[in-house]
This record gives structure tokens, sequence and C-alpha cells, in this order.
């Protein structure tokens, strides 16, 4: 991770960019309504793999042992850093992805980055997954950042082994000279069309998931990249926070300031771990999460197993479900684009409606809800899908959620209720302080 500007103490404002191709491949199953009949996420994708820690601290050994031998660190325009992009083109060429060697200058010095795609899937649809891999000078970064770099290789070496055949197209990237200012990944950025930044779905960045006193942070940036991870630490028990100290300081900000949805996991660096942090997720209070951050001790002995082996796993999760996810074609669609204001709370339920008629029979079990409200604490909203006969179905509850906006897509099975009649998009604050309307929604069979 780059060094900082300036300290964000505050969480910060979600760009909220509406991708259709990112959000119909995923549905946050943790949304679903206990009530009857129960809403449930349809995804006809292969299940998450489980990443091998071993196999990822193998590639850390490697990386360390490159540093050792190339002055102690895999810097910009050090012989250590193109030894690491080698040890992982290599890898990957052996697998079956397509790699493609990317260089620029820098400080005088050429730097390398490493795209690599795997066949298959929608070209014009493409989840991409980035870490960078270079180190400071000051020691061989194997948490800063060959934590990131080695995860997404294992992740996609277990594409491979899976012979995933996604939805997506899948590109991986490795990035240079991000500790010059994210120099490599913003080369890479600006020197695409402006046709493919489109085709560019979602961006995945990992910088520093295995911090020796580990938090577990997300991304806020795009809203269902956020809920997909924030579905999967759920799913084992696992809290998370909003990710502040890294905000702008990685590389998915070339890729946010293109215009392109981005997320991202981060355990922690030169910040301290607080008390409360500490009683969630163990460790020391009163300690930096990573206190060998930037510096010589940053070795393989820098590494939180624990955190290495979950960040793994939900890198494969989200790879999995935001890529791989198998679409169905839409069926006829009915949308509101009237205003609707959602009052402070305590005020009730507000509801936009959509009148739907000439669609024969049941709605489907992959009903799409698409949701557009802007909301200054996206956290104090609950969202419900009104059927016509007035069953609700859950698509989003409260939380401590300080992002702005909800726009994302829910999928609903709603294959018990006639499709024709009113069906109703409700909303309500539960919180004081905070406002905002529903912009748009649209329902589709």
């Amino acid at each position: 991770m780059s060094l900082s500007v300036s300290r964000r103490l505050a969480a910060v404002t979600a760009l909220a960019v509406t991708a259709a191709g990112l959000y119909a491949a995923t549905t946050p199953a943790a949304l679903a309504a206990p009530a009857a009949p129960a809403p449930t996420a349809v995804s006809a994708a292969p299940a998450p793999p489980d990443i091998p820690v071993a196999n990822v601290k193998a590639h850390l050994a490697q990386l360390q042992s490159i540093a050792t031998g190339n002055g102690g660190n895999r810097a910009h325009g050090k012989a250590g850093y193109k030894a690491s992009i080698d040890y992982v083109k290599a890898k990957l060429d052996a697998a079956g992805f397509i790699t493609t060697l990317q260089t620029f200058t820098s400080s005088g010095a050429t730097g390398y980055n490493l795209i690599a795609d795997w066949p298959g899937g929608d070209p014009n649809s493409v989840l991409m997954t980035g870490s960078h891999l270079d180190s400071v000078n000051a020691g061989p970064g194997i948490n800063d950042n060959g934590s990131g770099s080695a995860a997404i290789l294992e992740t996609a070496l277990a594409v491979s082994r899976a012979q995933l055949q996604p939805t997506k197209h899948l590109r991986f990237g490795w990035w240079g000279a991000e500790e010059l200012g994210m120099v490599g990944s913003k080369y890479y950025v600006n020197s695409l069309p402006a046709a493919e930044k489109s085709k560019i779905s979602g961006y995945l960045n990992f910088d520093m998931i295995g911090s020796p006193n580990p938090g577990y942070f997300v991304y806020d940036d795009d809203p269902t990249i956020e809920q997909t991870f924030k579905t999967y630490f759920a799913g084992v028990g696992i809290p998370t926070e909003i990710e502040t100290e890294g905000d702008g300081r990685s590389d998915h900000a070339p890729f946010k300031n293109a215009g392109i949805p981005v997320g991202g996991l981060f355990s922690g660096a030169d910040y301290t771990k607080t008390a409360a942090q500490a009683q969630k997720w163990g460790g020391t209070s009163g300690q930096a999460f990573d206190r060998c951050y930037h510096a010589s001790c940053d070795t393989s002995a820098n590494i939180n197993d624990t955190a290495l082996d979950r960040n793994s796993d939900a890198i494969a999760y989200a790879v999995w479900t935001l890529g791989a996810a198998t679409q169905v074609p839409p069926g006829p669609s009915f949308e509101n684009t009237t205003d609707v204001a959602v009052p402070d709370s305590p005020a009730p339920a507000v509801t936009s409606p959509i009148t739907v008629s000439g669609v024969a029979g049941n709605a489907p079990a992959t009903t799409k809800v698409d949701v557009n409200i802007v909301h200054t604490y996206r956290g104090d909203l609950v969202i419900d899908l009104i059927a016509p006969d007035g069953t609700a179905y859950r698509l989003k509850n409260s939380g401590s959620d300080s992002g702005h906006d909800v726009i994302a897509t829910y999928t609903v099975n709603a294959s018990s209720e006639v499709a024709n009649g009113v069906w109703k998009l409700q909303v309500k604050d539960v919180a004081a302080q905070d406002t905002g309307y529903i912009n748009s929604w649209r329902i589709t069979f």
C-alpha cells in the first residue's frame, strides 16, 4: 500500500456506479427474508473452493526467497521485482492463462504489470481482480503486498484447476510501482481505450490481507461487491468493518476514478487496533494492525495465517459469485421512475408501485428487482418487495453501513406469486438524521 497523503478518520462517501452486468451476476443470500415463502438467491454457479492457505504461504515463501536473494526487497526497478513477476507469470502460463507483460517507465526505471486472462466468458463483461506485487525498498513486502498477490495467484490457479467456465470473462492483474503512487495500475487504466474500460464490470483489489494483528475491513465503494464480501464473512461468523485507512491509497483508485465499480478487502496497516476491535477480532489493542508496515521486518514471519486463510477464501467466493453465476435471460421488465421521498425515522414506510400486466402465470424463481435509492446513510434503510397479495420479500436489512445510496439488483424466488398485479417497493428509514428518496426501481420477470 502506498503512503498516505492525509489520514481518513471517517467513513468515505461511497461511489455507487450502476453496472448491470455486475449486478445481474450475484444476489446477496444473507439479505433473504425469514417470512414465508422465503426469497432465495438464485445462482447456478459451481460452489466456490476453499483456497488452501498452505498453497498461498508457499507463494509467499517464494517471494521471501526472491527478496532475500536480491538485496532484501522486491521494489520497483530492482531485480527482486522482476523475479517476482517472472515467478507469477510462469505459474499462470503453466495453468493455461493468457498472460501479457506490460511495461512502463517510472523514476528512470522500467516497471512491469502482469495481466492474466482466463479463456472464455463474455468479453464484454470483464471481472478483474488485482494486487500490487512490488515492495518498498526497506524490506521484502510479504504482507504489503505479497499477501494479496499470493492470494489472487492461488485463486487464479483454483480457477484453472476447476476449469471454471464463468459467465463473465475473468482477468487478473499484478501491478508494479504501487508504492510510488499506484503508477502501474494508473498506467494500465489510462492505456485502455474507452470501449475497453466500459467492458470492466468490476475490479476487486487486495492489498495487505495477512496483517499480524488483523482486522477485517471491506471497501464500501460498489454496493454489490461490498455486500458479496459481507455475505461471505457473515456466513463464517466474522464481523467486518468499513475500510477507511487505505481509501485512495491502493490500486482500486485508478479504476474507481475511471468510473469502474470497485471493491476489496484489507486487514490493516499502521493504524492502531482499538479495544473494541480486539474484543471483536482478537489480537492486541493499542498496537498497529501491522507493526512492520513498510519496514524491513515485513517478512514471511509477519503474516497471520488465519487472516490470510479467511481473506483468500473470501477472494475465491467473490470471484466465483460475481464472475461465474449463470445468468438467466430476462423476461419483461416494468419500471417506476417517479421519485418518492423517504422520510426520516420515525415516519412510516413509503412505497412505490408498479402495475404488471400481460405476463402469463406466476413470477419466476429468478425475479429480479433493480433498486436505485438516493440516501445519505444506507444503513438506516429496510427494503422489501411487496407482492400483489401482500407477501413481503426482504431485500435489505438495516445495519451499521455508513455508505451512501442503494444501487443494487436482488434476485427473489417469487414463483408462488401471480405475476400480474400491483407490486410495490417498500422502504422504511429506521434511524434518525438521514434522508433520501426512491429514485427508481424495476422488476424483471
